[in-house]
């Protein structure tokens, strides 16, 4: 078998098999040799192949040829969509040299995982080549910074142009280059959560025609903590509809006036420090996490807001859910809430997901009865009844809000009583 696809199929240096399962058409292989070439034979018939392990130096010097025809007939019949490489040192000399015999292949997915890049490639050879793979994923990889590499994507530009799935999560990135993001012409979803990028980063990363279909943006878990300059920075993205900066350090800024992209309709905001709702927010949106803030409360209005969470914060008071016609999904556990305002609740017919639990309830009739009238309905979601719990009035502290009574003679004892009394007041002026 030419070396090409040998090093294509994922052949490495140390013994190892491969383990096939058939019920989910997954074959993982470890460290495998050409010796041990009968084991990767079974994996031929997986839709999902995975390599784990070894070295892929001793490969770099070896002569590579172009494939003849029955190698490039073998590798176009195969089924495999997608190839996990892990855990593995990969000499980028090498992988500019094979990668290009993916053209062949069916594979549309490519992931790499906790693997080293070590050195710098010659990806001419790439120029004008057209591959089937559309997502691409680097986790936990090391590699030469980006900067200055505008040349090699450059030489990639005939497949990077169609690539429409890009993940770079846990890899220390400290900017994207300009150049770099308009080679992604197609590319509908960029994943750069948990690196290091910083709000100086952002503007040039998303210059003027770069990434210019971008739909979905994660920015989560990085250095940044510019309300404002974030919002500047993706000014220039007008497809952009999905945007998690969660898990950034937020601060508001004075006056700020940025417009955020008009197609906006998913905003995740959670665990970035914030006390407060910054504005403006997207004019348009349809969901908004705000949830392990440290907010006190939340009032504003979106008129197509469906989805709003807001758990894990200090409100002491549920948001007025009239701000919100929309709103079908109300999440507000672990607040500092005391009752949920029922009477509005029950006249917005279509909020069918209220999760509340965790909240320090005043189990007062009202209080209980409407949290009981919600759970009725089946509003509330997980949580109920184990996670609803009284604490207050004194008598009722402790005690699960479904047990505690709602009846109108105990609740309401004058409801009954006065009825009483005019009928008997009625009953001695007829007597008389």
């Amino acid at each position: 078998m030419n070396v090409a696809v040998l090093l294509l199929l994922g052949l490495l240096e140390a013994e190892g098999r491969c383990f096939f399962n058939r019920t989910q058409e997954h074959c993982v292989c470890y460290n495998l040799s050409q010796e041990s070439l009968n084991s990767i034979l079974r994996c031929l018939s997986a839709s999902v192949v995975e390599f784990r392990g070894g070295e892929l130096e001793r490969y770099v010097a070896f002569p590579i040829s172009d494939l003849d025809p029955s190698a490039i007939e073998m590798l176009g019949s195969l089924v495999i969509r997608k190839i996990i490489f892990g855990d593995l040192l990969v000499p980028e000399i090498l992988l500019a040299r094979v990668l290009r015999f993916f053209s062949y292949t069916q594979v549309q997915e490519l992931v790499f995982e906790s693997c080293v890049f070590e050195g710098r490639g010659n990806w001419a050879g790439m120029a004008g080549q057209h591959l089937p793979v559309l997502s691409l994923h680097f986790r936990n990889v090391t590699s030469a910074p980006l900067t200055g590499r505008e040349q090699d994507f450059s030489s990639l530009s005939s497949w990077l142009e169609t690539l429409q799935e890009l993940t770079v999560t846990g890899s220390d990135v400290t900017s994207l280059p300009c150049g770099i993001g308009r080679a992604f012409g197609a590319l509908r979803s960029l994943d750069v959560a948990q690196n290091s990028l910083g709000d100086e980063s952002l503007m040039p990363a998303f210059c003027e025609g770069a990434f210019p279909q971008l739909q979905v943006l994660s920015l989560q878990c990085n250095n940044l903590t510019s309300y404002h300059s974030v919002c500047e920075s993706v000014q220039l993205l007008r497809e952009l509809q999905h945007l998690d900066l969660s898990q950034n350090k937020l601060m508001a800024d004075p006056s700020s006036s940025c417009q955020w992209p008009v197609a906006l309709r998913i905003f995740n905001l959670s665990d970035t420090g914030l006390d407060e709702v910054l504005t403006p927010l997207p004019p348009r949106l349809e969901v908004l996490d705000m949830s392990c803030n440290h907010l006190h409360a939340v009032d504003i209005s979106l008129s197509s807001l469906k989805k709003l969470f807001l758990s894990q914060n200090i409100l002491q008071a549920a948001p007025s859910v009239r701000n919100y016609p929309m709103l079908d999904t109300l999440h507000l556990d672990n607040n500092l809430i005391t009752e949920l305002p029922w009477d509005e609740v029950k006249l917005l017919g279509h909020l069918w997901d209220v999760a509340a639990a965790g909240n320090p309830y005043n189990c007062s009739c009202s209080g209980a009865g409407g949290l009981q009238a919600l759970a009725g309905m089946g509003h509330l979601g997980q949580g109920w009844p184990q996670d609803y719990t009284c604490h207050s009035p004194p008598r009722y502290q402790g005690r699960l809000v479904k047990n505690v009574p709602v009846s109108v003679l105990q609740c309401n004892s004058a409801a009954v009583i006065a009825p009483v009394c005019i009928a008997l007041a009625l009953l001695v002026v007829a007597g008389a």
